[in-house]
């Protein structure tokens, strides 16, 4: 077995040890952290997200922010601010929570659509911009942001542009009744996140970052992803289709599923299973496609189904 991909495996046991039942969410969590991708969890309150984000944190030692988004909170509380310091006579720039290996972003959607943007720039580029001044983020810099899908009043829902800043949006979803005693049994006395250790170093979490990007895609495989995700843009009932950062995402998330799985190079299989994860939450369908019970989920599927797969 490789090291990175012994690095894979050794996270992936230990967020199983606080997440029971959740082998899919932590692939999928780990295929867009490989890849360098961030991950928007939307699921019921009380299914793990918050948990799931803490756990990786820990699992990697990497340092972690918490960000609650409310109504009133401003993008400098993100951000950052600077401050006139009147012994020096110039401003100072006090550092936001933005600056950490691993922000969560609780609630996104609770927040004004002003102090949502105020992501855009972090995500896309690893960097602040603040009073004309750009600030480099750490290299290991990776958002989880989670909402609630059943909560509606006093959210603004992410506009397409923050959407498409997102590699995967997927769910945890309830785990079967044994797993639940699971849980309950394991969080008697404590909670198991209070026991959870490193189990990995920054510096392997890189060189596993950089071995995803040396896993090899076929020119074959290219124009598949490429045609997936062109023909959301021509599908029926599709008011906006995923652009090209869509197919950056799905490319880039096969291959660390590749890793994963011992591969040295992307499959069919591998792009077929982020189809949905990595494209149907960038997808905006029109009124008469939702009213005739049409999901951005099921225009997907159907793309799987009919776009020719390389032999």
């Amino acid at each position: 077995m490789s090291a990175p991909r012994e690095t894979y495996h050794r996270i992936a046991a230990n967020l199983a040890t606080v997440m029971h039942g959740q082998e899919l969410a932590i692939r999928r969590l780990l295929a867009a952290f490989a890849s360098a991708g961030h991950v928007l969890l939307e699921d019921y309150p009380g299914t793990g997200k918050t948990t799931l984000a803490k756990a990786l944190a820990r699992s990697i030692g990497a340092a972690f922010k918490r960000v609650q988004f409310t109504p009133d909170l401003l993008p400098s509380d993100i951000l950052g601010v600077s401050v006139f310091d009147p012994r020096e006579q110039s401003f100072r720039f006090h550092e936001g929570p933005i600056f950490t290996h691993i922000l969560l972003a609780d609630e996104i959607n609770r927040a004004s659509p002003r102090t949502q943007s105020a992501l855009l720039e972090a995500m896309a580029e690893s960097q602040v911009s603040v009073d004309g001044v750009s600030t480099r983020l750490p290299d290991l810099f990776f958002v989880i942001a989670t909402q609630n899908p059943v909560e509606f009043r006093g959210t603004y829902p992410l506009p397409e542009a923050q959407m498409d800043r997102f590699a995967l949006q997927f769910g945890l979803g309830y785990v079967d009744p044994a797993q639940e005693v699971a849980i309950l049994t394991d969080q008697a006395e404590r909670h198991p996140l209070e026991a959870l250790t490193g189990c990995v170093t920054l510096e392997e979490v890189l060189a596993l970052r950089r071995a995803v990007r040396g896993v090899r895609v076929s020119d074959e495989i290219k124009r598949y992803a490429v045609d997936l995700v062109r023909a959301t843009r021509t599908a029926p009932g599709v008011q906006l289709g995923a652009s090209p950062r869509a197919t950056l995402a799905l490319v880039g998330a096969a291959q660390a599923l590749a890793l994963f799985d011992g591969q040295a190079f992307a499959s069919p299989d591998h792009v077929q299973e982020l189809a949905v994860p990595v494209i149907a939450h960038r997808l905006a369908l029109d009124p008469q496609a939702r009213f005739s019970g049409a999901t951005s989920v099921s225009v997907v599927e159907e793309i799987v189904k009919t776009v020719p797969v390389p032999a």
